[in-house]
C-alpha cells in the first residue's frame, strides 16, 4: 500500500485554489481553478496536497442533503487489487460506504470511514499517468 495524497474537502474551491497556488506557491497539476478537483505539488518531493469540492464527495457517498457539510479531509491510499483488499478489510470489520466503483477509465475507488469518522479512499490505478 502507498499513501497517494491527503485531500482537503472544501466548499469555496476557487478561494482555496488561489491560497495553495498563489499564497503558498504550490504548483497546480491541471489549472482547474474552479474545481472540482486539483492536486498541488511542492517544488521538492513527490507528495502533494489535493483539493476536492465537498459537495462532489457528499454526492458520491450519498450524503448530500440541502448543504454539503461535515467532511474536511480525505486520506487516499493506493492498493494494487481493490476488490481483494476490500474483501480483506471487510472481513476484519471495515464497512464500505461506496464502491468498489470506477471513477474514470483510469481508476477504481472505494470509500470508508475510520472509527473517528474520517474519510478514507482506496484507489486502484488501472492506467498510470504518463
Amino acid at each position: 500500500m502507498e499513501l497517494a495524497q491527503v485531500r482537503l474537502l472544501v466548499t469555496d474551491f476557487a478561494t482555496c485554489y488561489r491560497f495553495y497556488a498563489d499564497v503558498l506557491g504550490l504548483k497546480p497539476q491541471s489549472g482547474a481553478t474552479e474545481g472540482p478537483y486539483e492536486k498541488f505539488s511542492p517544488a521538492i518531493g513527490s507528495a502533494g496536497i489535493a483539493l476536492q469540492d465537498r459537495a462532489m464527495m457528499a454526492e458520491v457517498l450519498g450524503e448530500l442533503g440541502d448543504t454539503a457539510t461535515g467532511h474536511r479531509s480525505l486520506v487516499v491510499l493506493r492498493v494494487d487489487d481493490l476488490d481483494t483488499y476490500c474483501d480483506r478489510i471487510t472481513t476484519r470489520g471495515a464497512t464500505l460506504l461506496h464502491g468498489p466503483a470506477h471513477t474514470t477509465s483510469r481508476m477504481r475507488v472505494a470509500h470508508l470511514k475510520d472509527p473517528e469518522g474520517n474519510l478514507v479512499e482506496l484507489q486502484e490505478w488501472l492506467l498510470l499517468r504518463t
